[in-house]
């Protein structure tokens, strides 16, 4: 004889939420009995029930509550709930059953951090600095916030993993600043990749860095091939952009077999990825997009195709281009110009938009197109032999000059060729208005970054020397950090006399900027003098040379904290230093 089988567990009323338990107190007990989880009288525990137990049996704690004693009255049963509940609140914590143990981080094999620069990111991530004393001033205390990334790219480049511990933080500010985000991903590594995936507000991590997965050895055929045809976009892009660092070819390989069956958007941004390692070798493939379906992807294509001074592409542009400009027979020597009359079905092939933007005519749209598009060596031939800056300084015909510069600047640009760049850039001490070639500092500036880093930055001192700093910023952006002796000094004089003439300090507010981030910390001893307030000068703005005290303060205080960076980086700060 058997005795009963198992009886089903009594069901448990869901665990009541905190509104519930206030209802309760408000109506009162008697009127409003609390659900705690088993009825009125359980006790303390019953608030961790998950919902779950009707079907998994009582919970764990339920013979401690058995043998603890008879069931509480109701005001101390609502008490207990509510107790337990504002524990849960303060943990942002709801009741849940439990899941699956978590994975394990994955480890970081990069050397852990000094302990005065873990420190010092604490510090940079909590962000402790002195808030601005007035509305438009910013005191004498650096500001902390624009130090962080210069130290994720100091301590990246020294191959330091971010502290376990700090990595919630700095997934937060990368979150806040997308700035951030290259340096701050890279310094958290795989565990931040992993932590990411544990919180829906940090996703942003996953993009773009191959869905934060681990990308295949790309050694591994099969597995490379599985990745690109079945993975997700950002792990294809970042699977594309691996392959084509160690192997152009086999990348461009990877591409075309699945080129025909992507999107439009896609194909886009994958053909963008061929920049990288740009070769001669990419030309049959370039030229098979130029005849893509989509505007977009054969625009791009094409401009890739003109960086190939020696594509077919090139020399088709090269003659069309050529038979636009040439040299005046007739005249002064200088150089004449007759725009297209049309764009035809082979000019549209090669990429040539035969429609202009609104307020520009058709035939100067067309001719800038070509012209930008053509090798600039073939001029040289076209143009009687002279040198780039022999050419630039000819004279144009019939108000075509601005036009013909403006493309020959993109060009420029576009071909990293420091020759013209130079010659279009001109003496740095003319006016940007009447130099040879584009008067826009954004055109100016691009055709810097063509030329060497020293070459650069003396030009742009030069020009800081000649014009001041108020058309400067956007020259300054693109020299190289540190700045070099000769551009430091130039930006440092040019404040020191912008003082002297009695302006406030926030009209060169981001050129002190700059110049906080920028300068060369070896430089702030010799600056300290600037930190005392001059005598104002007849004429000068109301207490504007208290004002530049602070920003001189500031300066020099914030290049002597990058020094002290610095030095926790590399281990050499003096012990007890850091914050």
């Amino acid at each position: 004889m058997t005795g009963p089988g198992p009886q089903p567990a009594p069901a448990v009323p869901a665990t009541p939420t905190w509104e519930d338990l206030v209802t309760s107190a408000l109506l009162g007990t008697d009127r409003r009995p609390p659900a705690t989880g088993t009825g009125a009288g359980s006790g303390p525990g019953t608030g961790a029930g998950t919902g779950t137990e009707a079907a998994s049996g009582p919970a764990p704690d339920a013979g401690r509550r058995a043998r603890s004693g008879p069931p509480k009255e109701p005001p101390l049963a609502l008490l207990d709930a509510a107790a337990l509940h504002t524990v849960r609140r303060r943990a942002a914590l709801l009741p849940a059953a439990a899941g699956p143990a978590l994975p394990v981080a994955p480890p970081d094999p990069r050397p852990a951090l000094p302990p005065a620069a873990r420190r010092r990111l604490a510090q940079l991530l909590a962000d402790r600095a002195a808030p601005a004393q007035a509305a438009g001033r910013r005191g004498s205390a650096p500001d902390l916030t624009e130090l962080l990334p210069q130290w994720l790219a100091a301590a990246n480049l020294r191959r330091f993993q971010a502290p376990p511990a700090l990595l919630p933080a700095l997934l937060d500010a990368a979150r806040a600043r997308t700035d951030l985000r290259p340096q701050a991903l890279q310094f958290a590594g795989t565990r931040g990749l992993w932590l990411a995936r544990l919180n829906p507000q940090w996703k942003f991590a996953l993009r773009g860095t191959a869905g934060g997965t681990t990308l295949p050895d790309i050694r591994d055929a099969e597995a490379v091939r599985n990745l690109w045809e079945e993975g997700l976009f950002a792990e294809r892009v970042g699977l594309l952009g691996a392959v084509r660092a160690a192997d152009p070819s086999a990348a461009r390989t990877l591409l075309a077999s699945t080129w025909q069956s992507e999107r439009a958007e896609d194909r886009l941004m994958f053909l963008d990825s061929l920049r990288a390692e740009l070769s001669a070798a990419d030309e049959d493939f370039l030229e098979h997009a130029l005849a893509d379906r989509s505007r977009n992807v054969r625009s791009v294509a094409a401009e890739l195709l003109s960086a190939l001074p020696a594509s077919a592409f090139a020399a088709r542009m090269a003659a069309r281009a050529t038979s636009c400009v040439g040299l005046d027979r007739t005249g002064d020597g200088g150089i004449v110009v007759e725009a297209p009359h049309e764009c035809d079905a082979a000019m549209q092939r090669d990429g040539i938009v035969a429609k202009p933007p609104t307020g520009r005519g058709e035939r100067s749209w067309w001719l800038g197109q070509l012209v930008e598009s053509a090798p600039l060596p073939a001029w040289r031939a076209r143009l009687g032999g002279r040198t780039a800056e022999d050419i630039v300084a000819l004279p144009v015909s019939d108000g075509w000059q601005e036009e013909l510069h403006a493309a020959w600047c993109r060009a420029a640009i576009r071909q990293g060729d420091a020759q013209w760049a130079r010659a279009l850039l001109g003496p740095p001490a003319l006016p940007p208005d009447s130099g040879p070639g584009t008067a826009s500092l954004a055109e100016r500036a691009k055709l810097l970054a063509a030329l060497p880093d020293e070459e650069r930055a003396g030009w742009v001192a030069a020009f800081v020397s000649a014009h001041g700093l108020s058309e400067a910023f956007q020259l300054l952006g693109v020299c190289v950090v540190p700045w070099s002796r000769t551009l430091g000094r130039a930006v440092v004089d040019a404040l020191d006399i912008a003082r002297d003439a009695g302006s406030y300090p926030w009209s060169f507010s981001g050129v002190m900027g700059l110049a906080e981030r920028c300068l060369d910390p070896g430089e702030a001893d010799r600056l300290a003098v600037l930190t005392t307030t001059p005598d104002e000068a007849e004429g000068a703005a109301p207490g504007a040379g208290g004002y530049w005290s602070e920003a001189f303060q500031r300066l020099v205080g914030t290049l002597r904290l990058r020094a002290a960076m610095r030095a926790e980086l590399d281990g050499t700060a003096p012990e007890g230093t850091a914050p």
